[in-house]
C-alpha cells in the first residue's frame, strides 16, 4: 500500500485555481437552488423533503445549506480492506491505486484477436489475471455474462470475481435487491459486515442530465444503511446530455454527484461516499462518446480537484482507449490517460482495460497497462535526495573518468532505483529479435502463463455450494 503513496510534489497538477474552484461550486450550488434534480423515487423524495429540501411533484431544490452540510459530513478517507480482512487501500489525499472496469458488452480474445460477446468465463479469467499482476489493486467485472440470466448477470459477475481474487471488488447492480444479494454473498465469505472492514464499493451512475433514477436513489438508500462504500458517477456527456462547453458539464456531473451526497447523507450522516465521474464529448464526427478525447480527460482532472475540494475521496478513469482492438493506439492513449490521472493523484483509477469507448474489454490491454502502471509509479515516486542515495562518498572515491558498474552501490541499489520492465523490449538494433522478444508476443504469453500457472486462493467447498444456493434463490 505505501508504494502507492504518491511523491508529495505531485499531488494533483494544479489545473483549478482556488478562485475556478469557488466559481464552480456557486455554479453548482445556482442550479441546484434554482432547477433543482429529478428523483424518480418515492422514499427519496419523502426523506429529502424532511430534511429540508424544496419538494414539488418529483422535483427537488436545495439550499446551499443543505450541500455544505453533506460535504462536512461525509468522511475525506475510507478504508478499503480485502476478501481476508486485511487492510488493502486506504482512499486518502496521495493516495493512487488502478483497477479494471465493468461490464462490456465485449471483449476482445485474447488468443484470436476477434471482438466477441462477452461470457462470464471471461470475467473468470480476467479476475485471475488481475489477480496475479502486482499493480491492479481492485477489480471490476471487466465484461456483461451474456450466457448468465440477464435479471442475476450482475450477481454471477460478482461470484466469479468473488472466487477468483482476494482483492478489493467493485461491484455494479441492476437493482437494490440484487445488491442486498451480493452484499449477503460477500459477508458469508468474509465472515465479517461490510461495515465493518468494507472489501466492496458499489458503482452507482445517475441518468444526465440531472436525474437519480428510482434503482440509482434505492442503491443510495441502502448502502448508507449497512455502511457499503458507494462510488457515485455521472457519466455526462458534452454536447449530448451535459453543454458543450468543458466548464458547462462540469457543473451538471457536479450538481449529479452533490445531489446524490446530499440523499446519501441524509439517510446516515457519515456514511462513506466516493466523489467520481467524467464529463467526455461526444464525438460529432461518429456521434460516440470518446472515452479518451482529452477534452474528457482534463474534465476528470478537474473533477478531482473538486473532490479534493470538498475532502471526499476521487473516483475517475485510465488505462482505456477508443481504438476496438489492442494496438499502437490502444497503447498510446492507455499510456496517457493513466499518467495524467496519476499525476493528478486519483484515488481509484478504473477502467485498466476498456477499449471501443467503454464496450469493449481487454485483458492484453490490462496486462500492457499493469507495466505502463509500473513506469508511472517510478516516476510519481519522485527522487531520493537522501545522503546515500546522493553517493558523494562514491563520486569522490571512483573520481573523474572513472566507471561505476563495478561499485557496491551499484548492485545494492539498481533494482531499486530503475524500472526494470518485463514486457518492453530494449534490446539494441542488431539484437531486435533477441532475448527481449515481441512486445505483442510477451503480452500473449504472459497471459497464458498467469491462467496456467496462478492459483488464485480458492473459496472452501462448502461456501461455494452456498453461493450457488444463493444465487439460484435469486433468480426465483
Amino acid at each position: 500500500m505505501d508504494g502507492n503513496l504518491v511523491n508529495r510534489q505531485t499531488i494533483g497538477i494544479g489545473a483549478m485555481s482556488e478562485k475556478e474552484k469557488e466559481q464552480l461550486h456557486e455554479a453548482s450550488l445556482k442550479v441546484l437552488e434554482n432547477l433543482g434534480v429529478e428523483f424518480f423515487d418515492e422514499e427519496a423524495l419523502h426523506l429529502l423533503k424532511k430534511n429540508g429540501a424544496q419538494v414539488d411533484g418529483s422535483i427537488v431544490k436545495f439550499a446551499p445549506k443543505m450541500i455544505e452540510a453533506a460535504i462536512k459530513s461525509s468522511p475525506g478517507k475510507i478504508k478499503i480492506y480485502d476478501r481476508n480482512g486485511q487492510e488493502k487501500l486506504n482512499l486518502e489525499k496521495g493516495r493512487v491505486y488502478f483497477g479494471t472496469g465493468s461490464d462490456t458488452p465485449y471483449v476482445q480474445d485474447y488468443e484470436t484477436d476477434k471482438v466477441r460477446r462477452a461470457v462470464l468465463e471471461d470475467t473468470v479469467k480476467g479476475s485471475i489475471v488481475a489477480d496475479a499482476l502486482p499493480n491492479i489493486d481492485f477489480i471490476m467485472s471487466m465484461g456483461l455474462a451474456s450466457d448468465t440470466p440477464i435479471s442475476i448477470s450482475d450477481i454471477h459477475q460478482f461470484t466469479a470475481m468473488l472466487k477468483n481474487s482476494t482483492k478489493p471488488i467493485i461491484i455494479t447492480a441492476h437493482n437494490e435487491i440484487n445488491t442486498k444479494t451480493m452484499v449477503e454473498i460477500n459477508e458469508l465469505v468474509t465472515g465479517f459486515p461490510v461495515r465493518d472492514k468494507p472489501n466492496i464499493m458499489l458503482y452507482n451512475e445517475p441518468s444526465s442530465p440531472l436525474r437519480h433514477t428510482r434503482e440509482v436513489a434505492q442503491k443510495a438508500l441502502f448502502s448508507a444503511d449497512i455502511g457499503l462504500p458507494i462510488i457515485y458517477v455521472p457519466a455526462v456527456m458534452l454536447g449530448g446530455a451535459a453543454p458543450i462547453t468543458l466548464a458547462g458539464g462540469l457543473v451538471v456531473a457536479n450538481c449529479e454527484l452533490l445531489s446524490g451526497l446530499v440523499l446519501h447523507q441524509c439517510r446516515r450522516s457519515g456514511a462513506p461516499f466516493i466523489y467520481g465521474g467524467a464529463a467526455t464529448p461526444l464525438d460529432m464526427r461518429t456521434g460516440n462518446c470518446s472515452y479518451c478525447a482529452p477534452e474528457g480527460h482534463l474534465n476528470a482532472v478537474y473533477l478531482a480537484e473538486m473532490a479534493r475540494y470538498y475532502d471526499l475521496p476521487v473516483f475517475t478513469y485510465g488505462g482505456c482507449s477508443d481504438a476496438i482492438t489492442f494496438d499502437q493506439q490502444a497503447s498510446m492513449e492507455a499510456m496517457y490517460t493513466l499518467m495524467i490521472n496519476a499525476l493528478n493523484g486519483g484515488n481509484l483509477i478504473h477502467d485498466v482495460g476498456f477499449l471501443g469507448q467503454g464496450m469493449v474489454y481487454s485483458i492484453e490491454t490490462m496486462v500492457a497497462s499493469n507495466e505502463m502502471i509500473s513506469m508511472i509509479k517510478r516516476l510519481i515516486r519522485g527522487i531520493d535526495f537522501s545522503e546515500t542515495k546522493l553517493a558523494v562518498d562514491t563520486i569522490c572515491k571512483v573520481g573523474i573518468g572513472g566507471n561505476y558498474l563495478g561499485e557496491e552501490i551499484t548492485a545494492k541499489y539498481f533494482r531499486e532505483e530503475l524500472f526494470i520492465p518485463e514486457l518492453l523490449n530494449r534490446e539494441n538494433v542488431n539484437n531486435r529479435h533477441g532475448a527481449g522478444g515481441w512486445y505483442a508476443s510477451n503480452i500473449k504469453e504472459k497471459i497464458q502463463k498467469i491462467l496456467l500457472q496462478h492459483k488464485s486462493e480458492m473459496l472452501p467447498k462448502n461456501i461455494e455450494e452456498k453461493i450457488n444456493e444463493i444465487t439460484k434463490k435469486a433468480q426465483r
